[in-house]
């Protein structure tokens, strides 16, 4: 395994960093009229049913092979952890939050979402790092910051402000909880999720008396969800099953960038100065993850799991049932002892203490 930028799960964090980043000036023109708590709904049943469209679909057509390893029972608690963290317990405070605080306000204190993901990452479920990560990190975090004050941010702390602050944590929970059954299929994970959370969300702002929209807002709505939200979701998973809680944490928070630079675009305005100290520091700071290389001698333990794989170093194994020879292919499998070296980071097969 070697480092590269066009590694698979850097490519799903950046790409999922993009789809969400962009989706963001694109909601705020529909949060115009549509209640914010219903909106994300929506955008959420929009994620939900496209991607579970998507699985049914994917399964009627190659129902002779497995690509991608279906949840089974014990993924159920881990999931449960993240629709009520992720998908219902962070928008309802995020929105308590912002009906109360000044959204500059709130779009500084949304930066907390990566600082509390890498610290659970690293001090709670022991994810390794180094100061070359953490300071990557911090300069990715540090122009996320830049880039909210450079819309003269509002500086006045509130009490709601609170509420803001622990939806980041919610979803810091929701993103080390989904690193825990990232092995499973992206798609069945954030089809779930998208739609178990759109329901609540949706049924919360019916019971507050909000109505739908009409039916051209209901579709733009949908799509978006399925694109932003959805799509976005399925490459967030891929990432974590590839590089962890902390680095997917860190790629993803440069969401805030590809979403105020479309809304530049859209503006036709010229950036300011702080915006390109952001760029600056954010670059900085990928640059210091994309550069990372991390080697050194270490022992697999005997682990039996399933997930979508080919026969690489890590899987060397026979199989009890007829096979073609289908690469890439799901099914539970064993991994036996190995110990050896190579550049590696903290994946599915690399939860080693050091």
């Amino acid at each position: 395994m070697s480092f590269s930028i066009f590694s698979p799960g850097i490519i799903s964090a950046l790409g999922a960093a993009a789809l969400f980043g962009v989706s963001t000036p694109l909601a705020k023109l529909l949060v115009e009229i549509v209640s914010p708590v219903m909106l994300a709904g929506l955008l959420y049943l929009g994620s939900g049913t496209g991607l579970l469209l998507w699985f049914l679909w994917r399964r009627h057509r190659r129902a002779h092979v497995a690509q991608e390893a279906a949840l089974t029972r014990r993924d159920v608690p881990w999931l449960v952890g993240t629709i009520l963290a992720g998908g219902v317990l962070g928008p309802v405070l995020l929105m308590l939050g912002l009906s109360h605080t000044p959204a500059s306000n709130a779009s500084l204190l949304l930066n907390l979402e990566g600082v509390f993901t890498a610290a659970l990452a690293w001090f709670v479920f022991k994810e390794n790092f180094d100061r070359r990560i953490a300071l990557g990190m911090l300069l990715i975090v540090a122009g996320g910051v830049f880039l909210t004050w450079s819309n003269e941010t509002d500086r006045s702390a509130t009490l709601w402000s609170l509420a803001i602050v622990a939806a980041c944590f919610a979803w810091a929970i929701d993103n080390n909880l989904t690193r825990k059954i990232s092995a499973g299929d992206p798609v069945q994970i954030a089809g779930i999720k998208g739609m178990v959370a759109g329901i609540v969300n949706t049924g919360i702002a019916l019971a507050w008396g909000d109505a739908l929209p009409d039916m051209a807002t209901l579709a733009a709505a949908g799509i978006l969800g399925a694109l932003g939200y959805g799509v976005s979701l399925v490459l967030f998973v891929l990432a974590l099953r590839h590089l962890g809680s902390a680095r997917t944490g860190a790629y993803f928070s440069t969401a805030p960038f590809n979403g105020v630079a479309l809304s530049l675009i859209l503006l036709r305005e010229t950036p300011g100065l702080l915006f390109w100290a952001a760029a600056t520091l954010m670059a900085m700071g990928v640059w210091l993850h994309l550069t990372e290389r991390h080697e050194h001698e270490h022992r697999h333990e005997s682990l039996t799991h399933g997930h979508r794989h080919t026969h690489d170093t890590h899987h060397q194994h026979t199989h009890d049932f007829p096979w073609e020879d289908s690469e890439p292919h799901s099914h539970t499998h064993l991994h036996a002892p190995l110990a050896h070296s190579h550049p590696h980071y903290p994946d599915i097969h690399h939860r080693h203490g050091h």
